[in-house]
């Protein structure tokens, strides 16, 4: 049993952690978030089967292809749904994101059916035994697959020249632009990439979850819960959130049975965001007087 709570529960944490990461992304960038992330879990993961299953592509050209499509939704998001807002000095784009992943949740539902059908992949067709326990290859790739991304995020941020201007951006925009960068292309490559890591740990978990209309849904939320319980201003306290979250939430359902799992998880949020209220790694906002 510890064997089986310890790949589940790690591998998703290290998806929650994923998703949550595109929360960071973008709040650090642009102070804002994409409360339609869990829905673009879903997408990618129904572009891949429409693309790879239903059309009969190759699956890697379907992934990519996903992958693109997910992206192009960050952007309309930034685009349509908080641009506009943000420029007001508005905080609708909260409403307007949730409003845009309802809206692609039941474009999905119209157009992919209730029905939920398998994404094949031969990392989940047969378990290995593992100290007694079944377990799916792709089970063991995907936190070796979410940890190492959210390492090669924080590479970019610190190594690179798009992570220097992203990190520019983040801390004074109106220098940023002063110094010629594009603030506004900026913040929207942020939301492309947070899209794209949602449809990644959409791609990853399908085959084990099925692919449907509803598969991202409490996905979104409980990475958006990992992302303030880390602290969303820190990717690694993001990343440790998500571990931390997997684990307890596969130890509960182990020992308790799924019926309590949220219950007990989520309680367990409160408290821990009781005792710290900016996160495990996060830090008060300083106000300059």
């Amino acid at each position: 049993m510890l064997t089986s709570i310890l790949v589940s529960g790690l591998g998703l944490g290290s998806m929650y952690g994923l998703v949550a990461l595109g929360f960071h992304v973008t709040y650090a960038v642009s102070g804002t978030v994409n409360f339609a992330q869990g829905s673009v879990v879903t997408l990618g993961a129904v572009l891949a089967y429409a693309l790879g299953v239903t059309l009969g592509w190759p699956m890697p050209a379907a992934i990519v292809l996903a992958l693109a499509g997910c992206a192009l939704f960050g952007l309309v998001v930034e685009r349509a749904l908080v641009r506009p807002f943000v420029a007001r000095g508005s905080d609708a784009w909260l409403l307007a994101t949730v409003a845009g992943g309802i809206v692609l949740d039941n474009t999905v539902l119209f157009t992919f059916g209730k029905e939920p059908r398998s994404l094949p992949s031969p990392l989940a067709t047969k378990p290995v035994e593992i100290l007694g326990t079944g377990i799916y290859p792709l089970q063991l790739v995907i936190p070796v697959v979410g940890i190492a991304l959210a390492f090669a995020i924080r590479t970019v941020f610190r190594r690179t020249d798009l992570g220097r201007v992203l990190l520019a951006v983040a801390q004074n925009a109106d220098a940023a632009r002063l110094m010629g960068i594009d603030v506004r292309r900026t913040v929207a490559c942020a939301f492309a990439l947070s899209a794209v890591l949602a449809g990644i740990a959409g791609l990853l978990i399908a085959p084990l979850f099925s692919v449907s209309a509803e598969l991202g849904t409490l996905f979104g939320i409980k990475a958006f819960a990992v992302a303030i319980l880390g602290g969303i201003g820190s990717a690694t306290g993001v990343i440790l959130a998500g571990l931390l979250y997997g684990l307890v939430e596969a130890g509960v359902t182990a020992t308790l049975g799924s019926t309590y799992t949220q219950l007990v998880v989520f309680s367990v949020i409160i408290l821990a965001l009781t005792l710290r209220p900016d996160g495990l790694l996060g830090r008060a906002a300083v106000n300059k007087v």
